[in-house]
């Protein structure tokens, strides 16, 4: 791992450290007034299961409500998010669910593991140059006919956005905005295969169209 890619880990460590209490208590259900988005997990859900009972891992699980959301659609899952605190908090909001701290790019599991993947809202914190070293993971990591679940702000361009203030906090937080098409040709080139691309308008809180992509590792 590059040292510009450990710098860049321990700023979004950091910064989602400073602003997890915040966040987590303005978010804590973040797919409560989203049908569309319930909807894409709730067929991820039932394409899993339909796979077999190995376990489901939501990246980038934050407060855990999309964790917590899959364990009720009747998903074995566990969350895993960089940020300690994060971790801290999910785990006391969802007792009955398993968190830990881990990096999309570098999954402490074994191989063939895992039957499904989400990652919400957590790819866009990837640099492009790292993006391919986390699909490569998600491909190592999945049952063969496992599948992935991703969402990420989107748009017509590719587009990098830093931001030094949340929430009264100074942070450092990388973002990076990216066409359903670049994610969807990453995703191919780890050879995970693309089934279902979805792109809906942003609601009245929201500034960018929200893209979701669902692949699958090969049977």
């Amino acid at each position: 791992m590059s040292a510009e890619t450990l710098d860049h880990l321990r700023a979004t460590r950091t910064s989602y450290d400073k602003i997890a209490d915040v966040y987590s208590e303005r978010y804590a259900d973040g797919l409560a007034d989203r049908p569309v988005d319930r909807a894409q997990v709730a067929a991820f859900a039932e394409l899993v299961r339909g796979n077999g009972s190995a376990p489901v891992a939501d990246l980038g699980s934050g407060p855990g409500c999309v964790t917590a959301r899959l364990r009720a659609l009747g998903l074995p899952v566990f969350g895993v998010d960089l940020s300690p605190r994060m971790v801290e908090l999910a785990r006391r909001a969802h007792p009955g669910l398993r968190f830990h701290v881990g990096s999309l790019t570098s999954l402490d599991l074994p191989d063939g593991t895992l039957g499904g993947i989400v990652a919400l809202y957590s790819i866009i914190h990837v640099p492009d140059e790292d993006l391919p070293t986390a699909f490569a993971e998600f491909h190592r990591v999945l049952v063969p006919g496992g599948h992935v679940l991703l969402a990420f702000q989107s748009g017509e361009e590719e587009e990098r956005l830093h931001i030094s203030e949340r929430f009264g906090q100074e942070i450092s937080l990388d973002c990076y905005w990216r066409t359903p098409q670049t994610v969807a040709d990453h995703l191919t080139a780890a050879g995970l295969r693309l089934q279902v691309r979805m792109v809906r308008e942003p609601y009245e809180d929201e500034t960018r169209p929200r893209a979701f992509l669902l692949a699958g590792k090969p049977a």
